[in-house]
């Protein structure tokens, strides 16, 4: 179970403190227990009851009726309330309480909820990124189990290929072609994954290799596909001292196509020595952007 202070409730719900506290004191939402030294903490059931409580009263509800909710009814609520496509903030606390109690079905209705109304994309740079933001903090203050994460993480994999699955097929014949692929060691792919969506939805042939792939493969791939770009998400793997020197190798190994390095260990550096025909895009919207470029500069 993890701990948490009034800040941390703060961050990961939107409500702030002193809301909170009132809403503690008034109407006793939380209970939060003390530490040997008399510090208050709320656990992890406090934070689930709030991000519910905060998703019903941003639809508007009167936090003096839903104070009276128990946690189950809290649940129902949140599932059943109307719907704001674009009230971004109250989805996402729906799915981080889903992700906290491990319900399943919860989180596949939301998200197709979601993806009903906003259309896959636009929930996946509004809801879902957001939604990833929001268990990393988690992760990092060790309240959230992998259980929950791996449930959150390989739902959110099984969207993106059944998204990608239902675009048009795209002929590499005349069709921009992309090789999309993780470094050896390198397992997180849920943002390769949405990028092989951008690309296939704009047109782009993508050759995706997914995890875990030596770059050694790579010169022999290039030879036999010939792709327009190359693109890799940098997140656990290489060490940081060695980021360099992985960008010089697939420079080295691929010397004729373009190069797109993503992922927090590109963008936590401060200076890269990229070659001219390389890009590292610091947000997804930039990534998008950047495709979005290369379309109309090629009139497509």
């Amino acid at each position: 179970m993890g701990h948490f202070s009034i800040s941390d409730l703060e961050n990961l719900s939107g409500i702030k403190a002193h809301t909170i506290r009132m809403w503690e004191q008034r109407y006793g939402i939380l209970s939060p227990e003390r530490t040997q030294t008399n510090i208050r903490f709320y656990c992890e059931n406090d934070l689930r009851r709030l991000l519910n409580v905060a998703a019903l009263c941003g639809q508007g509800h009167r936090i003096s009726k839903v104070a009276q909710l128990s946690d189950q009814e809290l649940a129902s609520a949140v599932i059943s309330c109307c719907n704001d496509a674009h009230d971004y903030a109250r989805q996402v606390n729906s799915l981080l309480a889903a992700m906290l109690e491990l319900d399943e079905p919860r989180l596949h209705q939301l998200l197709q909820e979601a993806v009903s109304q906003l259309g896959f994309e636009q929930t996946v740079m509004h809801i879902v990124y957001p939604l990833l933001q929001r268990i990393g903090i988690l992760w990092q203050t060790g309240s959230v189990n992998p259980a929950q994460e791996h449930l959150v993480a390989n739902l959110l994999r099984q969207k993106m290929l059944a998204a990608t699955d239902a675009l048009p097929p795209v002929s590499p014949a005349g069709a921009r072609r992309w090789v999309l692929f993780l470094p050896e060691g390198e397992m997180h792919e849920l943002a390769l994954l949405f990028m092989n969506y951008v690309l296939r939805a704009r047109g782009h042939h993508i050759l995706y290799l997914g995890q875990n792939l030596p770059v050694q493969e790579l010169p022999a791939v290039c030879a036999a596909y010939q792709p327009y770009a190359l693109c890799t998400v940098l997140t656990a793997v290489p060490e940081r001292d060695q980021v360099q020197s992985f960008i010089n190798q697939v420079t080295e190994l691929c010397p004729d196509a373009k190069l797109v390095f993503y992922g927090p260990l590109v963008q936590a550096q401060a200076c890269l020595d990229l070659p001219a025909r390389a890009v590292h895009p610091y947000l997804m919207t930039d990534f998008i952007a950047w495709v979005e470029q290369v379309n109309s500069e090629s009139g497509e």
